[in-house]
């Protein structure tokens, strides 16, 4: 499998785990301090083949991407859940930890962030409805909504715009309140 698309990853060790599941360029961030100069890298790398972020489902993964959607907003995003990026000794996360199957297929379902002419018909008590927000479930729920709609995780705060940002229909959003609910139920 090809990427035409850049891939932005963290680090090193990222762009090792993707060139051992599949055949495609990186550009590493070296962290969450991303310099003007690789902001500017990227910015290129969107103009001449698109760039998907790809970055670490945690609090520093996170950071890279809001950092790099508020420069370059026309970016697509690769999300793993962080259960699919835990080291076998179980003290570190990241996409360097994770099997080839599971970043081939983050990368087959990517996402753009292009939000024009795209109007959410998902409101807040929507969200509330489906125990997103407000209830002692709500962060497994969202964690597991995240992966089923391949938006990665998010707070309560951030999953509308999340929504909106991935373009996700009240149809999407629904099936997948419905699976989660019927895995509840036979769990």
């Amino acid at each position: 499998m090809k990427i035409k698309e850049i891939i932005v990853v963290e680090g090193k060790d990222d762009t090792t785990a993707i060139h051992n599941a599949l055949e495609a360029d990186t550009i590493e961030t070296n962290g969450s301090a991303i310099s003007a100069e690789c902001i500017e890298r990227i910015r290129h790398a969107q103009e001449v083949r698109g760039v998907i972020v790809f970055t670490d489902p945690d609090y520093p993964g996170r950071r890279i991407r809001a950092i790099i959607e508020q420069h370059i907003p026309a970016v697509k995003h690769a999300f793993l859940p962080k259960k699919k990026t835990i080291a076998k000794n179980g003290k570190s996360l990241g996409i360097e930890h994770a099997k080839a199957d599971d970043i081939r297929s983050a990368l087959e379902n990517v996402y753009s962030s292009d939000e024009t002419n795209f109007q959410s018909q998902i409101t807040l008590d929507d969200l509330i409805d489906a125990r997103l927000l407000s209830h002692t479930s709500a962060k497994k729920r969202r964690e597991r909504l995240g992966e089923l709609l391949n938006i990665g995780s998010t707070n309560g705060k951030q999953l509308v715009k999340r929504l909106n940002m991935f373009q996700i229909t009240a149809q999407q959003f629904g099936a997948a309140i419905a699976l989660i609910n019927q895995e509840e139920e036979h769990a």
